[in-house]
């Protein structure tokens, strides 16, 4: 007889003693739609048998197998089962959406209650939460649970192109997001760093372009982006062989898993094109990343190649990528020019228009819909096409508008690569910054698609890029718990959102991956200084914020560091003027982490008028005119709406409405050179009295190298003593030609 469960997945093995328990617990994630707490529990034994109609066989078999429990019987005993968990089919009045269950715990039955087998494995992943979240894991609290998905459509996309994981981790990584009620598995297959899936017809992919010169993607990048071998001793990399891909697509089914394969297209081709150079423009390896569009054999290697790929992945959709294609070499190439006279096109956004078109064509005829980024949307979309919107939610508003399904993916709530902590407390990741609790805010709706246009939005999915996540190891600490977080956002209503009820039911949550041995990010003792300026009155509210559930912070007003009898933080207060903001974490009466401080800045520069010489990017708008004289400063990544970006250099004039007795002045700039984010070289100030004739005061040059490229920040200082003026021009050079962006100027 097979052991009873003690944890979930067979991927821990570790048998947790039993404890005693005076209640159940009920924290599941993402939350049911009802959940009521009855007296009692059942007690689950080794050998408690499971009963199933035929229709849930196969999922009883897979509970069953993963509890530890006797093989499912069909048969049900004339007087009824007792003490079993029993698979049964629900009526539409107990259980009206197909994808939805009721999970019923008794002291003498548990019964899933569903009218599809998607419902019965929801609720049979539910089941198994419920034990892993139990002290005693062979007590289940009584509870009713009527449960079903807010969205059809909720993904997470893997991309092993940048490193490889093995088979056998995919299926862990499968488990996991099975376990809270992920149900979209989008594997990014293909990309320049590596070729990671058998094509039968072209052995080359995975013999050669599956292989690189250096272990990390960084080295790789930045040492000449070169292709090895399969037997060479040095090479790495990997690819899944076809077996492999279909036995984790089967895998991944039994677990109400699809799995959408993606084969990037045009552009990300570096890897095709090292080994296939005659499908470049140039015909000559290392040189594009793009394939040739004006080339009939780029189309016949592409329906090859994907003739290969439907065969092994029954999902409708396949993704085709479609994202960030440079169309320079196809301004130069005569055959891709020679297409776009041949097909009456207008440029060449409309020639990767033609590309997709004529690839959902091809897909079409076999049954299958085109998936890809919002990129697909330039020079108009392919009929019957999907988009991923990732680049903000304009391209997936657009589509929806147009009558397209969409699949929304922001960068700024679903891109996990993403820092989740201070970048200088953190390992190297690629940018941006999105902790838990900004994820769980995502509402995938936009509020700008009207009740016609909503029915389009089918659901969201996380992005986990690789660049910088080489291990199995790092890459749960870069999804969990945020992925638990987008899990609600996509599961359940909205009626109860409330983060903290999450947060209160994540704490035993991290009990559970604890027990799954999932290297989860570990909740910050940092804490967050909210402030709410009310500029009229020279008064700020002040209020703390903390991943830890339920800290004890104390503070301080005075620039002394907190200690353990400095007043303890319980709601916003307000403080008048300027004043230093100190706060910490106290645990045991023990200082837990670095204090945090906010510099509350009642200067003279709040609220008045800032005229634009050079205009700021539409792409980081951030507050507009207010941006640099709201009072805020911006956070740890430029997409939090306080920090303005320029494309060009900045030159800013700041109106003081009078002529104005100066001490001192700054402006803060920010640096991380991976997404093209740069100091400027230096800050140069100006002064007038008319605003047209003004006289250079002070520059302050740059001292931060473009090699740092961890997230830098610099606070541009200018003596103003003994300086008079009404306008302050600020000017900054874009010396990098990339990015800069810019936070508060602060005047005394």
């Amino acid at each position: 007889m097979k052991k009873h469960i003690i944890l979930l997945l067979l991927v821990a093995g570790l048998w947790i003693p039993a404890r005693s328990q005076s209640q159940g617990n009920l924290d599941l994630i993402p939350r049911p739609t009802l959940l009521k707490a009855q007296p009692g529990s059942f007690s689950l034994t080794p050998q408690t048998p499971v009963y199933t109609i035929p229709a849930f066989s196969a999922v009883a078999r897979l509970y069953s197998e993963t509890a530890h429990l006797p093989y499912p019987k069909l048969a049900f005993p004339q007087k009824g089962p007792a003490k079993a968990v029993v698979f049964a089919m629900a009526d539409k009045s107990a259980v009206p959406d197909s994808a939805g269950y009721q999970l019923k715990i008794s002291t003498s039955h548990v019964t899933i209650l569903a009218r599809t087998q998607t419902g019965a494995l929801a609720g049979m992943q539910s089941l198994l939460q419920l034990q892993l979240l139990q002290p005693d894991q062979t007590l289940l609290p009584c509870a009713d649970i009527t449960d079903h998905p807010r969205f059809g459509y909720r993904g997470v996309h893997l991309d092993v192109s940048r490193n490889f994981f093995p088979a056998a981790y995919i299926k862990r990584f499968i488990d996991l997001m099975a376990l809270y009620k992920m149900n979209t598995f989008h594997w990014h297959l293909t990309d320049g760093a590596g070729w990671r899936l058998e094509i039968k017809r072209y052995p080359e992919l995975t013999q050669v372009a599956a292989w690189r010169n250096y272990a990390t993607w960084k080295d790789w990048w930045t040492h000449g982006r070169r292709y090895s071998r399969e037997s060479d001793p040095n090479a790495y990399g990997g690819y899944y062989t076809q077996a492999e891909a279909r036995e984790i697509v089967v895998y991944a089914a039994q677990r109400g898993i699809t799995i959408i394969p993606e084969i990037e297209m045009p552009g990300h081709s570096e890897e095709v094109l090292a080994i296939y150079p005659q499908l470049s423009c140039s015909g000559i390896p290392y040189k594009n990343s793009e394939l040739c569009l004006g080339n009939d054999a780029t189309f016949t290697f592409l329906e090859q190649v994907l003739t290969e790929v439907m065969d092994i992945f029954p999902s409708s959709y396949i993704h085709i990528g479609g994202d960030e294609a440079d169309k320079k070499a196809w301004q130069h190439c005569p055959k891709c020019q020679q297409r776009i006279r041949d097909e009456k096109l207008k440029d060449e956004n409309e020639l990767q228009s033609y590309a997709i078109k004529r690839m959902e064509k091809f897909l079409s005829a076999h049954h299958r819909k085109l998936l890809g980024w919002d990129e697909i949307l330039e020079g108009g979309l392919a009929p019957a096409a999907t988009v991923m919107s990732w680049r903000g939610e304009s391209g997936g508003i657009a589509a929806a508008k147009a009558g397209h399904d969409v699949i929304m993916t922001p960068g700024g709530y679903c891109y996990f690569d993403s820092y989740q902590a201070d970048p200088a407390t953190q390992p190297e990741a690629i940018g941006g910054y999105l902790p838990l609790d900004k994820v769980y805010s995502y509402e995938p709706v936009p509020k700008e698609l009207d009740a016609q246009n909503v029915k389009h939005v089918l659901g969201a999915q996380a992005n986990i890029w690789t660049e910088y996540i080489p291990t199995s190891y790092h890459l749960e600490y870069m999804v969990y718990p945020r992925l638990l977080a987008l899990s609600e956002v996509l599961w359940s209503d909205t009626t109860h959102k409330n983060f903290a009820d999450f947060q209160q039911r994540m704490q035993s949550q991290y009990h559970l991956l604890q027990r799954l041995n999932v290297n989860y990010y570990r909740p910050s003792y940092a804490v967050t200084i909210h402030p709410e300026i009310d500029a009229a009155h020279h008064r700020t509210v002040i209020s703390f914020g903390s991943e830890q559930y339920q800290p004890e912070i104390r503070y301080t007003l005075d620039s002394t560091l907190p200690n353990n009898q400095s007043a303890r933080y319980t709601g916003p207060f307000a403080v008048t003027g300027s004043a230093p903001v100190r706060a910490a974490i106290f645990k045991d009466n023990q200082l837990q982490g670095a204090p945090a401080f906010l510099q509350l800045d009642d200067h003279l520069a709040i609220g008045k008028k800032v005229i634009y010489n050079i205009p700021y990017s539409q792409k980081y708008p951030a507050q507009q005119a207010a941006t640099f004289v709201n009072g805020y400063r911006g956070s740890l990544t430029y997409g939090d709406g306080q920090w303005q970006g320029f494309e060009g250099d900045v030159d800013i004039t700041v109106d003081m409405d009078q002529a104005t007795a100066l001490h001192r002045l700054s402006i803060t700039f920010m640096q991380l050179t991976g997404p093209g984010v740069y100091m400027p070289s230096y800050v140069e100030l100006l002064t007038s009295d008319d605003g047209k004739n003004f006289k250079p005061v002070k520059q302050v040059n740059n001292d931060i190298p473009t090699s740092n490229v961890t997230l830098t920040f610099k606070d541009f200082k200018f003596d103003l003593s003994g300086e008079t003026a009404r306008y302050i021009r600020i000017r900054a050079k874009n010396e990098q030609h990339g990015f800069m962006f810019a936070d508060e100027v602060i005047i005394y």
